[in-house]
């Protein structure tokens, strides 16, 4: 039995999306080849160099850094690269796409029923379209780690600075926070109606996450606020700066996402599917 055969939503929903998924792969290869084109023609320190001053404090949260890390450096710019407003919603349209379309999708355009008539259990249902929105996300960080360390190997410069350990550190990171994105993403499709509750949930959370997260860094009574926000627990600059993959934060956007997906079990298993 072929793979489409034994997992015939996942590929469906695959499928369905091929085309946007391409351009999104397509797209993230060019925009990380940029970032390693411009770390490399430009010192980082001459970007941001006006009137002796380096880059404000505030912009640590533009180099994917928790404060470690500047953005007038190699790793610094990289990170950029990594959490950068481009990359955001490359990250978002894909998992807005794929979890509105896993059962929202389904029962807003009438359907479900037919999907479940297989007979299929909801549980395979979410399973599977979890699993493309999974290989979704997996190939744009893929091709966005393999970008940048090809970039890293290629400029002796960047090299020095930054390890190529550290790279694949920092995809795994884009990773975990594109889980932590989905698992939500995915509870909100299970519970909700329409497309547009699962894409409007998960821009919030993206969009809103990085203000947040922006703000606390910047202004110090919201200090405490950028516990809230993924983009305090995801710091590709700073993975890229030690080499390593930062297992503490990496266990809270996993966590997050695997209580999302659990979520999104529990209210498929109990809500009416009918239109």
């Amino acid at each position: 039995m072929s793979p489409r055969e034994r997992w015939p939503l996942m590929w469906l929903a695959l499928h369905r999306r091929r085309r946007m998924l391409a351009v999104l792969v397509v797209g993230m290869v060019l925009f990380e080849t940029l970032i390693v084109v411009v770390a490399n023609t430009f010192a980082p320190g001459q970007l941001f160099s006006g009137a002796g001053k380096g880059p404000p404090s505030a912009f640590r949260a533009f180099s994917g850094s928790g404060g470690d890390v500047s953005l007038a450096s190699f790793p610094g710019l990289l990170g950029a690269g990594l959490v950068h407003p481009f990359w955001i919603a490359m990250q978002l349209t894909a998992i807005g796409s794929l979890a509105a379309a896993a059962v929202a999708g389904e029962v807003e355009s009438g359907t479900i029923e037919l999907v479940m008539a297989r007979p299929v259990s909801r549980d395979r249902l979410l399973a599977e379209r979890a699993a493309a929105l999974g290989l979704a996300v997996l190939a744009l960080n893929a091709a966005a780690t393999v970008t940048v360390a090809l970039g890293v190997r290629l400029c002796p410069a960047i090299h020095r600075e930054v390890p190529v350990g550290g790279v694949f550190a920092a995809g795994v990171m884009g990773c975990a926070f594109a889980l932590c994105l989905a698992g939500p993403a995915l509870a909100v499709s299970a519970g909700g109606r329409r497309r547009s509750q699962v894409v409007g949930a998960t821009i919030a959370v993206g969009a809103v996450g990085f203000a947040v997260n922006f703000i606390a860094l910047a202004w110090s009574p919201a200090a405490p606020l950028r516990y809230v926000s993924p983009f305090h627990y995801y710091t590709p600059g700073d993975a890229l700066a030690r080499g390593q993959v930062l297992w503490p934060e990496l266990g809270v956007l996993a966590g997050v996402g695997a209580a999302g997906l659990a979520l999104a079990v529990v209210l498929l298993r109990r809500r009416d599917l009918a239109p």
